[in-house]
């Protein structure tokens, strides 16, 4: 090529290069949501955009359906899939009808991870779940453990209010925190009860613990129900100060209850991390960054994948004083 032409082919491609014309491809994300106009997704995709702006040639395309349904999440996804997205992160309506669409994306070359809610393993290569069994027994003892420093005493009593004796994850979870619990010598277990996820019925089977044991310290409740009720009859019989509630609840729920004093601190997931984490597995696996066994989730950490690529994120994010309102106004 004669020495002018190279010249000015050259001229060219930097002027193209100056107007933003010749620009490096940035990976692009579709985060599906169940559907649009839901704190808990709101907040998801907060963190979804942190990673992207962290990242810094990442698109993050947060969609979902106006509705919880999965046609409404599978004409989202056709959307994404003709766009040629690279990732595609879903939190699923439906955990085996979203499998033939997202197979169909998955033969076009782009990621796929579930996220808060899976899809079944064939229509996704990670699903990452907020938490695993294991660290949710182990974050309720911490927490009746810290309760009870609250109280002023070293060692005292503690109860279960769970949802049903039929209830799977509630009889897990206490199962894990049973484990757990001989590590706490100053904790003795003296009742588990059942308030059905009803909240008159928790309400009554709290007042019924309190009367029954007065060496009562604390009471876990591992549902956003009996959280709620039990704070609440713990206030109206007069026992703030003396008994600590905690377990796993909603800040929009909690708040009110944590300025009483019925709750020093409780647990949930944290949706800016689920989207933060969610969005750097789908980047990771788009520039091949990850094993069959682990893949990176940015500040998070590395998530282990089991044989199914099943994850969990982190142990369930503690809610105080500090923070209880923030969390309060997004979900």
């Amino acid at each position: 090529m004669p020495f002018k032409k190279i010249m000015a082919t050259a001229l060219v491609a930097a002027a193209m290069a100056t107007s933003g014309l010749v620009q490096a491809d940035s990976v692009r994300i579709g985060l599906v949501v169940k559907a649009l106009g839901i704190g808990f997704f709101e907040a998801a995709n907060q963190g979804a955009q942190e990673a992207a702006k962290e990242l810094g040639d990442v698109e993050v395309i947060y969609t979902g359906p106006t509705s919880t349904t999965a046609e409404g999440q599978i004409e989202v996804i056709n959307s994404l899939i003709a766009q040629k997205v690279d990732a595609i992160a879903v939190s699923a309506n439906d955990t085996d009808a979203l499998v033939p669409i997202l197979k169909k994306a998955q033969q076009r070359g782009i990621k796929v991870v579930s996220w808060d809610s899976g899809v079944a393993p064939e229509g996704r290569q990670v699903h990452l779940n907020p938490s695993s069994n294991s660290l949710i027994g182990e974050m309720n003892v911490k927490l009746a453990d810290e309760a009870l420093k609250a109280t002023g005493s070293d060692q005292g009593d503690i109860a279960i209010l769970s949802a049903t004796p039929t209830s799977t994850n509630q009889n897990i979870w206490i199962e894990e925190m049973k484990k757990v619990l001989p590590q706490y010598p100053q904790l003795n277990l003296v009742a588990t009860v059942y308030g059905d996820d009803l909240a008159d019925k928790s309400y009554r089977e709290t007042v019924g613990l309190l009367k029954s044991h007065p060496n009562l310290k604390v009471i876990v409740a591992p549902t956003s129900v009996g959280i709620v009720a039990a704070a609440q009859a713990v206030q109206d019989q007069g026992r703030i100060g003396e008994v600590y509630v905690t377990g796993l609840g909603l800040p929009s729920e909690l708040a009110g209850h944590v300025d009483s004093g019925a709750v020093k601190s409780f647990a949930i997931w944290n949706p800016i991390d689920l989207g933060y984490a969610a969005a750097m597995i789908s980047y990771n696996l788009v520039q091949g960054n990850a094993s069959d066994t682990e893949v990176g989730m940015g500040r998070i950490g590395v998530a282990q994948l089991d044989e199914q690529g099943n994850a969990a994120m982190a142990e369930p994010f503690v809610y105080n004083t500090s923070n209880v309102h923030a969390f309060a106004d997004i979900f």
